[in-house]
């Protein structure tokens, strides 16, 4: 009998959750009894084509000796998906994948030449423009199957060249390298303006220029990942570049964004106890992120416990999304207590709207990266996948402009713009309920 929900899970996961840009992998499977392996995911166009190449290949089982025909690789379209679970479930203890009408097969053990070595080597055009899903099927319950996999999923581009990035993804190089000049301006603008407000500069300011630093430098290393996967199929060390700048500008992100939400440095100089806890479980917190975020993304999908990592990198990450809010939360509260005893309920009502609207925009910038982005990534067509990438990057930039715009170094800021006469007008305001969260 044949497992045939060992399929269906996989490629459910594989519809929902997109591991990094495909490239020339080379894998090793040892002793594997899964019905169903899945590889990658990769959008081809016209020209695009799937090389494998197998070395080492062994085949065990406590039963009968394995059938060839039930062991090969194929390509599954998302829109075939629906169509093979509904063939699956009508010959539940006969159905094999390998034999469905609506895969693309590519190749089974028996095209394997004769053991002890047993090894293959073929590439296979794609003849109908899609994104699909590199599966290995194996049909003999019980069986293990250890083999070196070495695979290349690649468009060919006008010139006849290897294009390694997916089709809704050879964009991204140009991509990143545009928003990254972006923050370099950005940058040197911000640290143009700490220097002409030197009296108002903070310590703040001097971490909110490193992040930008580190941003910029993050997405410079994501141009060069990709183009180098693009052009060659491997990030050329590119990818360890990159992942160490992305943990770094995570860790300063949240960082930043608490230490705005407490008020430090340019309300107090100090953290209170519960504002330092909140910083000791976001930063451990983002490591272990950062640390999920390597694992999907240079493994990919063929280990067995990649669903497990992207479990732990989505809830870890909704964690981080709700710790960082309990700062601003406490600082509104706190604000609007001393408003009622310490006599400047104007200075107070400013620094109240400034944070309830950073409060805001941090609830829009969480929700938007992590709802709509997503979202944009599951219904946008394959070769326009680069839109979810791009609307994530806009976002950052409206949400880093916003946020240094509204605790800018300045002679006059919003903390402090109100001025005395307005008191009377301040308190009535305050008395009232708009304030809390």
């Amino acid at each position: 009998m044949h497992r045939s929900t060992g399929l269906v899970f996989p490629v459910i996961i594989a519809l929902f959750l997109h591991n990094a840009a495909a490239e020339i992998k080379n894998l090793k499977i040892s002793s594997d009894a899964r019905s169903a392996i899945l590889l990658e995911r990769f959008g081809f166009a016209h020209t695009g084509h799937v090389a494998i190449s197998l070395r080492s290949v062994s085949v065990a089982s406590p039963d009968d000796p394995p059938i060839p025909s039930k062991l090969g690789f194929f390509l599954l379209s998302e829109e075939a998906l629906i169509q093979t679970i509904i063939e699956a479930n009508e010959t539940p203890d006969y159905f094999c994948v390998l034999d469905s009408h609506y895969i693309i097969p590519l190749f089974n053990f028996q095209s394997l030449s004769p053991p002890p070595r047993a090894s293959y080597n073929d590439t296979f055009p794609v003849t109908a423009p899609n994104e699909y899903s590199l599966f290995f099927a194996n049909c003999n319950p019980r069986t293990q199957v250890s083999m070196d996999l070495h695979t290349e999923l690649y468009n060919l581009d006008r010139g006849g060249d290897k294009d390694y990035l997916s089709a809704g993804h050879t964009q991204l190089p140009a991509l990143y390298a545009f928003f990254a000049l972006c923050y370099v301006a950005f940058m040197a603008f911000w640290v143009r303006t700490c220097f002409h407000n030197k009296l108002s500069a903070h310590r703040i300011h001097a971490l909110m220029a490193l992040l930008l630093l580190m941003k910029a430098l993050n997405l410079i290393c994501a141009a060069e990942d990709k183009h180098y996967v693009k052009v060659t199929g491997t990030p050329h060390g590119w990818d360890v570049l990159f992942y160490t700048f992305q943990f770094i500008r995570a860790v300063l992100l949240f960082t930043v964004i608490v230490l705005i939400g407490t008020g430090w440095s340019f309300l107090k100089p100090f953290l209170q106890d519960k504002e330092k806890k909140v910083l000791m479980v976001v930063i451990p917190l983002q490591v272990i992120a950062n640390i999920a975020a390597v694992v999907v993304g240079e493994t990919g999908p063929f280990i067995k416990d990649w669903v497990t990592w992207n479990q732990i990198l989505l809830l870890v990450d909704i964690i981080c999304c709700c710790a960082i809010l309990f700062p601003i939360v406490w600082s509104i509260r706190s604000l609007k207590e001393t408003s009622k005893t310490d006599g400047k309920a104007a200075r107070n009502l400013a620094k109240l709207t400034l944070f309830r609207q950073f409060y805001t925009v941090v609830i829009a910038y969480l929700y938007f990266t992590r709802i709509i982005v997503f979202s944009l990534g599951t219904i946008a067509a394959y070769k326009y996948q680069w839109v979810s990438n791009a609307a994530e990057e806009i976002a950052s930039v409206l949400f880093y402009s916003v946020m240094f715009y509204m605790f800018r170094p300045a002679e006059k800021n919003e903390y402090f713009a109100i001025n005395d006469e307005e008191e009377e007008v301040a308190l009535a305001a305050l008395r009232d309920d708009d304030f809390e969260i």
